[in-house]
C-alpha cells in the first residue's frame, strides 16, 4: 500500500505539472528579446573515446553563427582511442581557419565528465559556458539565441529541449522520445512557469561562469553532476530558464544496453542527488513550500522503479492469498488503485502531446499506439534501475559509464561492428527473463482463478521484461 500510494501521490504531481502547463501555454508571450550585446563564450565539448560522432560533432560546432573574437571552443578530451587523433586533425583544420579552438587534455580522468568540465572551466575565457555531449548538434543561431534569454545578472543558467534526429529508427527510439518529450514539455516548463527548481541536462544549455563558481563549481561525487550543481546554483538564489521553443537535434541510444547505460546513471545519479540535496532544499526556509514540494517528488522520481518492481513481484503472492486465506480482499481494490494511477500518468502523458500531434485524432491513435509499450518497457527496466537507485541510497560509488554513440541518423544506417557494443551478457539480462516468466506465471494463475483485476498488468510486465530480454541479444 505504501509504495502504490508513492506512486498515486507521484501521479498526481505529474499531472499538477500537466495542469500548469496548459496554463502556462494559454499565456501570451511576447516575442523573444534579440541579442544586442555579444559576450565571450566558452563552448565546451566533452569527449571520452567517440570514435563514430568525434567528427560531425565538431563540424556542427564550427557553424555557430557567433563572432569569432568572442568564442572559445574547449574539446575536453579524455579519450584512450583513436577519437583523440580525430579531435587533433579537426582542431588544426579549424585553427587554421580562424576558429580558437583547443583540444584540452587531462592528465588523468579524474572526476570523468564532471571532473573534465571542472578542469576545461579553470581555463576557460568566457563568461558564459555552452555545454554538448557528443551526439548533440546545435543550430547555428543556438548562442545568440540562449545568451539573449540572460536578461538580468541573477539568470545562472538556460536549458534548451531536446530534438531527436533518429526517433523513427526503431520502436526503442520511439519510446525514448515519447518519454523525454514529456520531461521536456511539461515537467520542465510546468516547473520553471512557477519559479520550482528544474534541472540543467547535462547538454544543451549555457551557464553563467559565476553561477558554477557561486554554487561550488562541478562536483563528482554524483553521476548525475547536472542535477547536483542545479540544486546547488538554485539554492544559492540563481534563475533558471528553460526554451521549449529552441530544440537542440540528438541522437537517441538505439542499443538495449547503450539505453541501460543511459538509464543506470541517470537513475542512479537521482538517487545521489536526493541524498546529497534533499536535506539543504527542505531546511532553507528561503525556499517555499511549493518549491519544496516538488523539489521531494523531482529529486525521488527515481523511486518510482522501486515501487513498480516490488508492487509487480509481491501481486503474485498477494494474488493467491487473496484466494484462500480470508482478510485480504483488500488486495481486489488495490488493483483498482492502480488503474487510477494509469489513468493519471496517461493523461499527464496524453497532454506531453499537445504541440507534437496537434489534431486530437491522430494524438489520440498516436498515443493509443504508442503509451502501452511506453509503459511495458518502462516497468521492463524496473528491475535493472532499482538496483541503481538502492546504490545510489546506499551510498555505492561505481564509475561514471558513458552512453555508446553510433552515428545512427536514419533507418539505412547500421551499428554493426560498432566497436563500443559488448556482446556479453550478464546476468541481469538471464534474471529479467526470468522475471518475464513469472509474470507468465501470475497471468495464468490469474486466468486459472477467473481473477481479472490483473491481466493487463501482468500482459504489460511480460511484454516489457520479455522485450528487455530478447533485445540484449538482438545484434544487427
Amino acid at each position: 500500500m505504501v509504495l502504490m500510494f508513492f506512486v498515486l501521490m507521484y501521479s498526481l504531481t505529474q499531472l499538477n505539472l500537466a495542469r500548469l502547463y496548459i496554463k502556462k501555454s494559454k499565456e501570451i508571450k511576447p516575442p523573444p528579446p534579440l541579442l544586442t550585446e555579444f559576450p565571450l563564450v566558452t563552448v565546451q565539448l566533452p569527449l571520452y573515446n567517440e570514435l563514430y560522432v568525434a567528427e560531425r560533432l565538431i563540424d556542427n560546432i564550427a557553424l555557430l553563427d557567433y563572432p569569432k573574437d568572442k568564442l572559445e571552443i574547449q574539446i575536453l578530451d579524455d579519450s584512450t582511442d583513436d577519437t583523440k587523433e580525430i579531435v587533433a586533425r579537426k582542431v588544426a583544420e579549424y585553427a587554421a581557419k580562424g576558429l580558437n579552438i583547443k583540444q584540452v587534455l587531462r592528465p588523468n580522468r579524474v572526476g570523468y565528465k564532471a571532473g573534465a568540465l571542472e578542469y576545461g572551466m579553470n581555463i576557460a575565457k568566457g563568461e558564459f559556458i555552452a555545454i554538448f555531449d557528443a551526439d548533440f548538434l546545435p543550430e547555428p543561431d543556438f548562442l545568440k539565441n540562449t545568451l539573449a534569454e540572460f536578461t538580468h545578472e541573477r539568470v545562472g543558467m538556460v536549458q534548451t529541449k531536446w530534438q531527436h534526429i533518429n526517433e523513427d529508427y526503431s520502436l526503442l527510439t520511439r519510446l525514448q522520445a515519447f518519454g523525454l518529450d514529456a520531461h521536456f514539455t511539461i515537467e520542465q516548463a510546468g516547473r520553471n512557469s512557477q519559479g520550482y527548481f528544474i534541472n540543467f541536462n547535462g547538454t544543451a544549455g549555457v551557464w553563467r561562469k559565476q553561477t558554477i563558481i557561486d554554487a561550488g563549481g562541478w562536483q563528482h561525487d554524483t553521476l548525475t553532476e547536472d542535477l547536483d550543481l542545479s540544486y546547488r546554483a538554485q539554492l544559492k538564489g540563481w534563475e533558471f530558464k528553460y526554451m521549449e521553443q529552441l530544440g537542440t537535434p540528438s541522437e537517441l541510444p538505439v542499443t538495449i544496453d547503450a539505453l541501460k547505460s543511459q538509464q543506470f546513471r541517470w537513475t542512479k545519479g537521482a538517487a545521489e542527488c536526493l541524498r546529497k540535496n534533499l536535506w539543504s532544499v527542505l531546511k532553507d526556509k528561503s525556499v517555499p513550500f511549493a518549491t519544496k514540494f516538488h523539489a521531494v517528488f523531482h529529486l525521488m522520481n527515481s523511486f518510482i522503479f522501486i515501487s513498480i518492481l516490488f508492487t509487480a513481484l509481491l501481486s503474485l503472492p498477494l494474488l493467491l492469498l487473496r484466494n484462500q486465506v480470508s482478510g485480504y480482499e483488500w488486495f481486489y481494490h488495490l488493483s483498482f488503485f492502480g488503474q487510477y494511477v494509469v489513468v493519471f500518468i496517461g493523461a499527464f502523458y496524453f497532454i506531453s502531446l499537445r504541440k507534437k500531434v496537434p489534431e486530437t485524432g491522430k494524438r489520440v491513435l498516436y498515443f493509443l499506439k504508442t503509451f502501452p509499450p511506453f509503459l511495458a518497457v518502462s516497468m521492463g527496466l524496473s528491475l535493472h534501475n532499482t538496483i541503481a537507485v538502492i546504490e545510489g541510497y546506499i551510498g555505492k560509488k561505481t564509475p561514471f559509464i558513458r552512453t555508446p554513440k553510433f552515428n545512427i541518423t536514419s533507418n539505412k544506417d547500421k551499428w554493426i561492428g560498432n566497436i563500443y557494443i559488448s556482446n556479453k551478457i550478464s546476468w541481469l539480462t538471464i534474471l529479467e527473463g526470468v522475471m518475464a516468466l513469472y509474470f507468465i506465471v501470475g497471468l495464468l494463475i490469474s486466468i486459472n482463478l477467473n481473477d481479472t483485476g490483473l491481466i493487463a498488468f501482468y500482459c504489460l510486465l511480460i511484454f516489457g521484461f520479455g522485450y528487455i530480454f530478447t533485445q540484449a541479444f538482438k545484434r544487427q
